[in-house]
């Protein structure tokens, strides 16, 4: 299934998105990180109806463009899950090899 957005509303200092094919799993922490921008003075998901309705988010600046705000936050998220990633591969390299040692 592919994942998209479709804008719902914008104006100058705010934008509705409805995100289609995306749940909980990535909206709470993604309306959370975009509330730890300082430009952003609102924002939150929301859901009519969670068996027929696609999820929307919304996001409120004090200056600069809405739109902006939810990209830096999708790029400090990459980057955080890019970091944790690599972090989980060298444990697991580390695990595998300690176990081969232990087979010997």
């Amino acid at each position: 299934m592919d994942s998209k957005f479709n804008i719902i509303s914008k104006d100058k200092d705010s934008i509705k998105v409805e995100m289609i094919n995306y749940d909980n799993t990535l909206l709470r922490p993604l309306a959370e990180e975009i509330l730890k921008d300082d430009k952003v003075v609102e924002s939150y998901y929301y859901i009519k109806h969670p068996d027929i309705d696609n999820p929307q988010i919304y996001v409120k600046v004090s200056t600069g463009k809405p739109q902006a705000a939810i990209k830096r936050t999708i790029k400090r998220m990459n980057k955080l899950y890019e970091s944790l990633y690599t972090e989980l591969q060298k444990e697991l390299e580390k695990a595998e090899s300690s176990a081969e040692k232990n087979e010997q």
